[in-house]
């Protein structure tokens, strides 16, 4: 943080109108504490056999309003760095954010993010718009454009619950590219390496309307087939009671599901790949 003198008072900087940005704030007066926007040494590229990646995430709407999952792996080249990363996280009351990539630089974002969402309700007395948290987040992301060309790039999945939206679409995706373009996607999108494989299973197993446990089944199936065909992506790992994150954004906030209802489901959809390998075919 900014400077106090030796009696604790605080520094000037912190009475002087200035953005209601958290990011702006330190940049400003203590830009060492960002890891964005921090170079390499020139000449330096880090490849993905040099730090832990991980993937993949997926969101799609339901009923009730959105929902968030993402494996538990991260790899370093063809070694398994980590089995049971978290790799979706509650940005506020009514938004989450996960994330394939870098994951040191991931996890630094995500706590700056969430971080950036408080200071702006408490400078400004009432929370973002969910466009203005996703412009925020892609601007984050855009200050780490220069290590992403370095090897470090880190692209978030941002899903939350518009409590303003109108027509009763209140569950809203947006993905990002390297370069902070966000673009906001209807019904379903993933991110990561097996984000093709996973995108392929939810375009069969998504419908509108779906309720909570049928959205997780979908959301596991995807998961599972990326990890089917994705080698960095990371199946249920039963001997180590190591499942999926799946979260969820309604009008009553951020939920986790419990690790006890992911687990049934995810033994239940590992029960009926003994008979169906490739998964469900698409609903009727």
């Amino acid at each position: 943080m900014a400077e106090s003198d030796h009696r604790g008072i605080l520094g000037a900087e912190f009475f002087t109108p200035e953005s209601s940005s958290f990011t702006d704030f330190l940049a400003a007066h203590r830009p060492e504490l960002l890891s964005l926007g921090r170079m390499l040494p020139e000449g330096v590229h880090v490849g993905s056999n040099q730090v832990p990646h991980g993937t993949t995430v997926l969101a799609l709407n339901y009923r009730d309003g959105v929902m968030i999952a993402g494996d538990r792996r991260a790899t370093m080249g063809h070694l398994i760095a980590q089995r049971d990363l978290e790799k979706v996280h509650p940005a506020d009351d009514h938004t989450a954010v996960a994330f394939a990539g870098s994951v040191g630089f991931a996890l630094d974002l995500v706590k700056l993010y969430q971080v950036e969402l408080t200071h702006f309700e408490k400078i400004e007395g009432t929370p973002m718009t969910l466009n203005g948290k996703a412009n925020r987040l892609a601007s984050m992301v855009r200050q780490n454009l220069g290590q992403a060309m370095q090897g470090m790039a880190v692209v978030p999945l941002l899903v939350g619950y518009d409590l303003t939206a109108p027509g009763g679409k209140n569950g809203r995706i947006f993905s990002f590219d390297v370069a902070g373009g966000p673009y906001e996607k209807a019904d379903f999108y993933a991110e990561g390496s097996g984000s093709p494989y996973a995108k392929g299973a939810l375009k069969k197993l998504y419908r509108p309307g779906m309720s909570r446990r049928e959205a997780a089944l979908a959301a596991l199936q995807a998961l599972y087939d990326a990890a089917d065909d994705d080698s960095a992506t990371g199946g249920p790992d039963i001997t180590r009671r190591i499942f999926p994150i799946v979260s969820v954004i309604t009008e009553d906030g951020y939920e986790r599901l419990p690790e006890e209802e992911t687990e049934e489901l995810a033994l239940e959809m590992v029960a009926q790949r003994q008979n169906q390998p490739d998964g469900p075919t698409a609903y009727a």
